[in-house]
């Protein structure tokens, strides 16, 4: 079953949130094999969106935040058959995607998913 969010929605370690604009310093990220990898799974089982009809960037200050822009609704998907996330539906916007993060005594660090 695909989830359908208006605002804001999350899926494992990744939260999803609508945004009015982009910022001016972000850089394109390549597609990989007709996919966008919104998140490196550790597992090797990454959260993807196809690239069809959507473009991911890069934020210039900090790597644990993308921006999407969707012209045409995609899901995001979780590529794992077991303990999976279910697909979240993306409509056409604009989008900031965070990796979650925690503090240890080492610093800031992502959470693995």
């Amino acid at each position: 079953m695909t989830h359908v969010f208006k605002d804001q929605a999350a899926q494992g370690d990744i939260l999803l949130r609508r945004v009015d604009k982009l910022p001016e310093d972000i850089t394109p990220i390549p597609s990989e094999n007709g996919k966008y990898v919104v998140a490196h799974s550790e597992t090797l089982h990454n959260h993807v969106v196809q690239s069809t009809g959507v473009q991911l960037y890069q934020a210039a200050n900090d790597p644990l935040v993308m921006y999407l822009v969707v012209n045409n609704p995609t899901e995001l998907r979780h590529e794992r058959s077991f303990d999976t996330h279910a697909p979240i539906t993306i409509d056409k916007g604009k989008y900031e995607i965070r990796r979650q993060r925690e503090y240890t005594l080492e610093g800031w660090r992502k959470i693995e998913d």
